[in-house]
């Protein structure tokens, strides 16, 4: 491809810069081959020239397409050099805020400095079995691939983690140990816990803080995690290089020592802690050389307190612990010892040295001898011994020596202890190494450290350079494309230079070995032998104290000061020498393999010089076995950078970043893919990429060959590419290319479009503009034509207006003069016409007057006439009255006169009475009358202020016509009279309206008053409002605490539901122990068996152990273990007590809340039945009894619970002894009181019976009802099999029936008697039964005890009281089960008596409820009859006693969902099941229905445990199990559940025993079955979500395929065995068919679909999050896309209210935030709003996350990310990134009753289940 072609105008390119390493530009004109100088603009708008060297004519570097910035691989970037490395590093790691980047095989990892949410547990699920390209970079993701290939290929692993100090390797290393620990589970729990506990260890005595880290590794550590042919850990071992033992007595200005003397320091206060005399940090010269002690952020006590922990956790004793701490207190003080000068060149320690005393005290040794030692060394001759003082600065350097090698043989002790806890004693069978070791290091001043450090780094490089050559050459063999080698350079000479005879190595060990070697003398002697035959050494200038090498990264100059000493590392002998005197056990175990060490320069021979190799021998040997190891193993490579020097979070150093970048080899790798064919792409990938630069005829069906000859046209130079068998091999560039050409293609058709679009535009345009002129000019003559028509028609109008005008003012004038003589005529006649009515008035009045007069005579006459008369009458009246009142006078003496009297008073009072209610009624009549008066006169007012109104109008009229008064003077004086008149007129008027005013001012007053009032109704009504809202507040609020409470009640469901996984867990796991026991011990010793018989029924599932084997026997399991097992069974035992006892607890709580509820439910029902007088009586005994009744149901509970408390306690009562016979006999009275109620109960029935019969005969006697009728009613029964016997007709003997009832009680009081006396017989025998089987093994355990003694007087006394002990513990736990065993059986009894007296209750209420009925009389007449009922016995299957093995063996081991059952009907198995529990439950046999039902439950756990990964079988026996529950409660005979059956259904209810307890065992035992079927469809649903619901491309064209680098990317495209949505859908039908086809209940159905789309979500989600290349537009619209798929499917089946379309709305907003705008601050708000299911982290994840795909996408800005987080920062959510992928819904399980009828059940004979009997 020519250069004109790729540095054409608008290219964009990198050029060197001083400050940024490398800086962008763009071409402003296309370079043609021959120009001097390329024109450049920056991209602030610089415009610069960029000089073109004429002879090696090199160009600038590309800079790759935006598209392929930020890519997870760097080697997916077309162009591969250094400025892309580095810029795609920079875009990762500041904008998008990741840390990790692949390169090639390398992982390269930049300390952000900043703690991340990327290393929690459920990251480490999410990248559990992927592949290595599947996800973003992490760290997880290179362990993970280790991981598998050690599992896969059988091969041994390393992950080689480097880098320079502070880059993060210490970290990186840790997070894969954490790794491997948490997905290899291993048998050993501790192993894990023990591997990563050796990091704090290792931190605290080998990690420091420097300049550059607060946490830097001073020592090189490599670590074999072992693992077994399981791939479980099993242990580990560590090795460690170099450790930096200067840092002991030195530190540079900043840094500090190593982090356990400052630990230690800060635990000082400790008691333990006291007599190691320590203080401050700042009070020991070892820990405040650096001048800073602390470290911000850092709790030096917590740190030793987590150091300690770890050291406990590794075995190392807390005897050892003091003792090590000891030891580092000493060397604390050693630095403390100050060393004074003597006279000449000698040096002296006083006397009273406190710090050297407290060394001396902490490590035994004797003062006098080590304070000479310090100051003297001992010189040998072959004849003499001399002892040489020391100088100060001498016998200083000796003291410091000491120090350091005594921190150094601590350092290797607790690597070797730790290593000894690491062990494992199984074989190891693999292993996977994790090397944290010292990258590339260049100071201003390097030393002997930095040349190990970086003679170790060659080796690595060189290491490195060969797999990655490996890797390459077996790529292209794999593809079967030709290759040439690779030119790469190889450091073989810098290592020769180092480790080669005669190398520096080597050079540095002979002069070592001089007597007079210096440092100078051994520069002189590099300078001579290396100077010019090693092209890798040079000499500085300006010095000759050092030397250059050329290392692979850097040169890097060493100063030869300190080289010798070092690699010496040379300590006094005779120090060593008094410390091994000395008695401390750990000092001495330290230097028991110490050989001496003389710094004395002797002269016997070679032999006795070189006894100790020197330090540089010893770390070529270390490093020689480290690279064998290495090239043993698959290695994975780790690179840390360092992004910054100031520690600044998510900031990068462009300089410091490209120096680490080619000192860790990143950019070697770089160069060796890009000198081969770094660009990959599968066929269908570039197929679907490119071919928009495909014709029609170029597109063939095989999609190689297409390729191929696209390729062809295209590229014209075939050694830019090659075909391998799968992928196309690019050269470095051509992906650039083809993107270039694939951009100009369509922007070529985008102007095409574009130019044809804006033709259409400006055609609509011109055809809008000219349809617009047209409409104007059409609309402006239109306009001109209607001005036209308007002006002639204005002046026609003009023409009529005159005509008119004229004609109108000719007739006003006419009109007027006439009206005038009019006027004059009128006010005439009215003149003459009021004066003749005047006259004529005037006469009329004088008649009246007359006629008045005229009658006041003649009615004067007549008042006179009439006063005579009357006073003559009155005369006459009182004369006859006196004589009649003589006469009554008479009368009034005698009696009857009285007696008419009376009646007449009665009379009276009647009439009086009735006069009253007269009066009132015409008070009423008056009030009425009065208010519609009122209201005539309130109208009349108005009518009245109406008229007034009128008036003032007239008045108004009248003063506009007097106005017009003086145009008519000469009607002035005839008006004059007419306006005294108005005045009169005028008065009356206004008397009027005062009148009037007054009035309405009355009514005002009224209506103030009526106002006020009604200001107090409405103060009265606010009140009542407030009451009102105070109500409403209140039920509110109740509203809101049931919600409360229900949410309470959902939490503790779900942790119930989470104990009862725990105890599954347990369950689990003690069952395993057992057939561990079983395999380990081959004989057992015989012991108390168990059957299914002795189970209770309240206990546990732990407890009962009976199961069916293959062979259908049930077998019982063995109590008595041996004594090694006794503990673990023990404890196991005391687990299962304390879940048992947090279930009673429950159960009991639960009890507790349904009484409430049935009390609450019957005292509303007896508020609303309202009793009748008769029955008052018998409801108050019958309230007496119940009362009683609850109380002696107490009195049961406590003794149960007193029961279960001595047999929790140690000392519970045996059988036979006194406590026990008391407990035995309150029982045995509690029992009897309660049968002595019960038969009270019946007695009671029977008389009201009789009472309501005698109430019929009383109300019914006059309509025919007869004493024959009553003998028709039955009587309750004792024996309800007997056939009733009728009472004879005792109508003749008594008409009351007296006779007949006195004697119907004694025949009942008789039958009750004897069925006392049967039950009291049938006790005594249970009784003499029970003592003579206590009897029986009392003897037993008597001749058990002989036997026992017999033996062990012939064992020692050890093996004798070992056995003592074991019998003892089998006994207690033998007497302990036993009292369990009672203790279910009383429970079994009581809650019999309590359903017994709940069903008598029950019927005895239902009785009353009847006769109240029947009570009620009606029209027509019935006979009074009440027939008994006789017991139906169909629906029951009988089978014999033993059967229950073949049972269950045919019906539910045997049983295959997939087979037989498929044509049985829904529940066929819980109904038979339950058809024969009724059986048994009608024989009264309780042995039978415990053995059942426990059988029953653990052969489905059975089945669950061995097929749990078949969801046909899990499905099945989860609808099976919630059936056989449902049955359990539909014919339990509680109110609450029968209300839903039919009559014939509840003939079908148990009799005899109350099963409630069991109801909350089958549901734990759904609730398991349903975990297992939820991990189930996890397991099944898991391979398929992320390919079906992200990588594959349901809309076929939407996504663009990008380039890949050399990790594997899943491929987006159809694949052969590729999940797509579809076949989820699929899946999620055969489920959900599987469910529905098991008849499981549609609720629960839901319920299980809402778990798998959470599933679907959650897995999906998470991928997403931990994945960069799914973040993208079409993405987004994929995702969208498959979740409206999953929507139909819920439509489809009618489950869209199962909650499943809400789980999936956190997929959903994050499909959405991919595909809104992400600019503005309103799109900010918008995503804030919108996104309300995601939390704040994730949302910030996907906006780092999103990537472009396509040219016009653009990437998020890092303002607009910031700004989303300022929205969010107040939202409280979950700081966890990704959704809880194992979360489990809390199960409900809602009652749904059967229709179908037990009778009606027939049982195929595919079941082979032809014994049982169908009755």
């Amino acid at each position: 491809m020519a250069a004109s072609e790729l540095y054409s105008k608008n290219v964009r390119v990198w050029l060197p810069d001083a400050a940024e390493v490398w800086k962008s530009a763009e071409l402003t004109r296309d370079y043609t081959p021959g120009d001097k100088v390329i024109h450049l603009q920056l991209e602030d708008g610089t415009n610069v020239e960029h000089k073109i060297d004429p002879q090696t004519q090199s160009l600038p570097y590309l800079r790759n397409p935006d598209i392929l910035v930020g890519e997870n691989d760097l080697t997916a970037l077309s162009y591969l050099n250094e400025p892309a490395v580095l810029h795609n590093l920079k875009v990762r790691f500041i904008d998008s805020k990741l840390i990790y980047t692949y390169c090639g095989i390398v992982l390269v990892a930049i300390n952000p400095y900043e703690s991340l949410p990327i290393y929690d547990s459920d990251i480490i699920n999410a990248y559990s079995g992927q592949n290595m390209g599947d996800m973003d970079p992490h760290i997880f993701a290179v362990a993970e691939e280790a991981y598998k290939q050690m599992a896969r290929n059988e091969r041994n692993q390393s992950i080689i983690v480097s880098g320079e100090s502070g880059a993060g390797k210490t970290v990186s290393a840790k997070y894969a140990m954490r790794y491997f620990a948490t997905v290899s589970s291993s048998s050993d729990a501790n192993i894990e816990d023990r591997v990563l506990a050796s990091n704090p260890i290792m931190e605290a005595i080998g990690n420091a803080k420097t300049t550059r880290n607060d946490n830097s590794s001073r020592f090189g550590k490599y670590i074999e995690i072992g693992f077994d042919k399981k791939h479980h850990i099993i242990g580990a071992n560590m090795r460690t290089y170099l450790l930096e033992k200067s840092r002991v007595v030195f530190q540079a200005h900043g840094e500090r020592n190593y982090h356990i003397f400052y630990q230690l320091c800060a635990s000082s206060h400790l008691q333990e802690f006291k007599a190691l005399k320590l203080g401050s940090a700042e009070d020991f010269h070892c820990t405040n050389h650096g001048r800073s002690p602390v470290i911000e952020g850092v709790d030096d006590a917590k740190e030793m307190y987590s150091t300690r922990k770890a050291l406990s956790l590794l075995g190392i004793s807390e005897a050892y612990q003091i003792a090590v701490f000891q030891i580092l207190a000493a060397v604390l003080h050693l630095g403390n010892v100050e060393v004074k000068d003597s006279s000449g060149d000698r040096s002296t320690i006083l006397p009273d040295n406190s710090h050297l005393t407290v060394f001396c005290e902490l490590l035994g040794v004797p003062y006098q001898d080590m304070a000479h030692w310090l100051c003297h060394s001992k010189l040998k001759t072959t004849t003499e011994v001399y002892v040489k003082p020391f100088s100060k600065v001498n016998a200083v350097n000796a003291r410091d020596a000491l120090a350091k090698h005594i921190y150094a043989k601590l350092f290797s002790w607790i690597v070797n202890h730790i290593n000894e806890a690491l062990q494992s004693a199984s074989k190891q069978h693999s292993f996977i190494g994790v090397l944290d070791i010292y990258g590339f290091e260049t100071f201003d001043v390097n030393s002997f450290e930095q040349f190990c450090i970086n003679y170790a780094n060659e080796k690595l490089q060189q290491q490195f350079n060969m797999h990655v050559f490996k890797l390459e050459q077996e790529e292209y063999l794999k593809e079967q494309i030709p290759w040439t080698l690779i030119d790469f350079s190889d450091n073989q000479p810098c290592i020769d230079l180092i480790e080669a005879k005669m190398g520096v190595l080597d050079l540095l060990d002979e002069e070592c070995k001089m007597p007079k070697g210096s440092n100078d003398s051994w520069a002189q002697k590099l300078y001579n032998t290396l100077l010019k035959q090693k092209a890798h050494f040079e000499k500085p200038r300006m010095s000759n104290k050092a030397f250059i090498i050329l290392h692979f990264a850097d040169k890097v100059e060493y100063q030869c000061e300190g080289f010798l000493e070092k690699n010496k590392d040379t300590v006094n002998e005779e120090q060593i020498n008094v410390l091994k005197l000395s008695k401390f056990e750990l000092l001495l175990e330290l230097f028991q393999e110490e050989r001496p060490t003389s710094t004395a320069m002797t002269r016997s021979g070679q032999a006795q010089r070189d006894h100790k190799k020197t330090v540089g021998l010893q770390f070529r040997n270390s490093l020689h076995l480290l690279m064998e190891t290495l090239n043993a193993t698959t290695p994975h490579y780790v690179r840390c950078i360092k992004p910054n020097d100031l520690k600044t979070p998510f900031t990068m150093d462009p300089v410091r970043a490209v120096q680490q970048l080619r000192a860790c080899g990143v950019l070697e790798t770089i160069r060796i893919s890009a000198a081969g064919f770094p660009s990959r792409w599968t066929y269908q990938e570039f197929f679907s990429r490119y071919r928009v630069l495909m014709t029609q005829k170029d597109v063939l069906s095989d999609r190689k060959l297409t390729c191929k000859n696209v390729l062809e046209k295209l590229v014209k130079d075939q050694d830019k590419y090659q075909f391998g068998k799968n992928k196309i091999f690019f050269r470095a560039g051509q992906v650039a290319y083809l993107e270039k050409l694939r951009s100009d293609k369509l922007r070529k058709a985008c102007v095409r479009i574009q130019k044809t679009i804006r033709c259409w535009v400006a055609r609509k345009k011109y055809l809008r503009m000219k349809t617009a002129a047209v409409t104007l000019q059409r609309y402006v003559r239109g306009h001109q034509a209607r001005c036209l028509v308007k002006f002639m028609r204005r002046t026609k109008a003009a023409v009529v207006v005159q005509r008119n005008v004229r004609m109108w003012a000719s007739r006003r004038r006419y009109q007027k003069l006439r009206q005038a003589a009019i006027t004059v005529q009128c006010y005439l006649r009215a003149y003459r016409a009021r004066q003749h009515y005047h006259k004529l008035l005037y006469e009329h009045k004088a008649v009246v007057v007359q006629r008045r007069v005229r009658g006041w005579l003649a009615r004067r006459r007549y008042r006179r006439t009439l006063a005579a008369v009357v006073l003559l009458q009155s005369c006459v009246r009182r004369l006859s009255a006196k004589r009649q009142l003589k006469k009554l006078k008479v009368e009034a003496r005698s009696v009857e006169h009285f007696k008419k009297l009376n009646v007449g008073m009665e009379n009276k009072i009647m009439q009086l009475q009735r006069r009253v209610d007269e009066q009132h009624k015409e008070n009423r009549e008056l009030s009425e009358r009065l208010g519609g008066q009122e209201r005539s006169q309130a109208g009349e007012s108005e009518r009245l202020g109406r008229e007034v109104e009128r008036l003032r109008a007239a008045e108004e009229e009248a003063r506009g016509k007097a106005e017009r008064v003086p145009s008519l003077l000469e009607q002035l004086s005839f008006l004059r009279q007419e306006l005294e008149t108005t005045r009169g007129e005028k008065e009356a008027v206004e008397e009027q309206a005062k009148t009037y005013k007054q009035k309405m001012e009355q009514s005002l007053a009224e209506l103030n008053a009526k106002n006020s009032l009604m200001n107090s109704e409405r103060n009265d009504l606010n009140q009542l409002i407030e009451e009102r809202d105070q109500q409403i507040s209140e039920i509110k609020a109740e509203v809101a605490n049931s919600q409360q409470m229900e949410r309470d009640l959902t939490e503790e469901r779900s942790r119930y539901q989470s104990l009862l996984s725990e105890h599954l867990h347990l369950e689990e796991r003690y069952g395993d122990l057992k057939d561990e026991m079983r395999l380990s011990v081959g004989t057992r010793k015989p012991g108390h068996r168990r059957t299914d018989s002795n189970y209770s029924s309240n206990g546990s599932e732990g407890t009962q152990s009976s199961g069916f084997p293959e062979d259908s026997s049930v077998r019982s399991e063995d109590v008595t273990e041996t004594a090694v097992d006794m503990p673990v069974l023990l404890k196991l035992q005391w687990r299962v007590k304390e879940l048992e006892q947090d279930k009673q607890g429950l159960q009991r709580q639960l009890d507790r809340r349904e009484d409430a509820q049935i009390n609450k439910a019957k005292e509303a029902e007896e508020q609303k039945t309202a009793g009748r007088a008769e029955l008052d009586m018998e409801a108050l005994k019958r309230q007496e009894l119940e009362s009683e009744n609850k109380k002696l149901k107490q009195d049961l509970d406590e003794l149960r619970q007193s029961l279960t408390e001595d047999c929790g306690s140690p000392a519970s009562p045996s059988p036979g002894s006194l406590p026990y016979k008391v407990l035995l006999e309150q029982l045995n009275t509690s029992n009897e009181e309660l049968d002595m109620r019960k038969e009270e109960v019946l007695l009671l029935r029977s008389h009201l019976v009789r009472q309501e019969a005698l109430k019929h005969k009383d109300s019914m006697l006059g309509e025919g009802l007869n004493l024959k009728d009553i003998s028709e009613i039955p009587l309750p029964s004792i024996h309800p099999h007997k056939s009733d016997r009728s009472a004879p007709d005792v109508h003749t003997l008594n008409e009351d029936g007296e006779l007949w009832l006195a004697y119907e009680g004694l025949k009942e009081t008789n039958r009750v008697l004897e069925a006392q006396l049967r039950l009291q017989d049938r006790s005594h025998e249970e009784e003499c039964e029970e003592m003579r089987e206590e009897v029986r093994k009392a003897r037993e355990d008597n001749r058990q005890q002989q036997q026992l003694m017999a033996q062990s007087l012939h064992l020692p006394q050890g093996a004798r009281i070992d056995a003592g002990l074991q019998h003892e513990m089998t006994r207690l736990t033998n007497e302990n089960l036993d009292l369990m065993e009672q203790q279910g059986k009383q429970d079994k009894v009581i809650r019999k008596l309590k359903k017994q007296l709940k069903l008598y209750v029950k019927k005895l209420e239902e009785f009353e409820a009847g006769g109240l009925q029947e009570s009620v009389p009606s029209q027509s007449v019935h006979r009074a009859s009440i027939s008994r009922k006789e017991k139906d016995f169909q629906g029951m299957l009988e089978y014999k006693r033993g059967d229950e093995s073949r049972l269950l063996k045919n019906l539910v081991i045997d049983l295959k969902p997939r087979g037989v059952a498929v044509n049985l009907v829904p529940g066929l198995p819980a109904f038979i099941l339950f058809m024969c529990l009724r059986h048994a439950d009608y024989a009264n046999d309780d042995q039978r229905v415990s053995t059942l039902l426990n059988t029953t439950i653990n052969s489905v756990k059975g089945v669950i445990k061995r097929r749990g990964d078949d969801f046909d079988t899990v499905s099945f026996w989860l609808a099976n199990t919630c059936r056989f529950l449902y049955c359990l409660k539909q014919y339990s005979g509680e109110e609450a559940f029968i209300k839903f059956n039919t009559p014939r259904q509840n003939e079908h209810c148990l009799s005899n025993f109350d099963l409630s307890e069991y109801h909350q065992v089958l549901s734990d035992l759904a609730i398991q079955i349903y975990q297992q079927l939820v991990k189930c469809m996890e397991e099944i649903l898991h391979p398929m979500i992320v390919s079906g619901m992200l990588e594959h491309e349901t809309i076929q064209g939407v996504l663009g395929a990008k380039p890949t680098g050399l990790r594997k990317r899943t491929s987006s495209f159809p694949e052969e065995d590729a999940h797509t949505v579809d076949t989820i859908m699929q899946q999620l039908s055969l489920f959900h068919a599987s469910m529905t086809q098991h008849g499981m209940d549609p609720e629960l159905i839901k319920q299980v679909v809402k778990q798998q789309f959470y599933i679907i979500c959650s897995v999906t989600l998470n991928n997403l999050l931990l994945r960069k290349d799914m973040c993208s537009w079409s993405k987004g619209l994929q995702i969208r896309y498959n979740v409206w798929q999953l929507e139909e499917w819920l439509v489809e089946r009618d489950l869209i209210s199962s909650g499943a379309k809400e789980t999936l709305e956190p997929l959903i907003q994050a499909a959405q935030l991919l595909q809104v705008k992400k600019k503005t601050e309103e799109d900010a708000k918008a995503i804030s709003t919108m996104c309300s299911a995601l939390t704040t982290s994730q949302i910030v994840k996907v906006l780092n996350l999103y990537t472009p795909v396509m040219e016009f996408e653009e990437r998020v800005s890092v303002k607009f990310i910031q700004t989303i987080q300022t929205l969010l920062k107040d939202r409280v959510d979950s700081p966890m990134l990704l959704m809880d992928s194992r979360k489990i819904f809390s199960i409900t399980f809602t009652f749904a009753p059967s229709t179908i009828a037990l009778e009606t059940i027939q049982i195929p004979s595919s079941l082979n289940l032809d014994f049982l009997i169908r009755i």
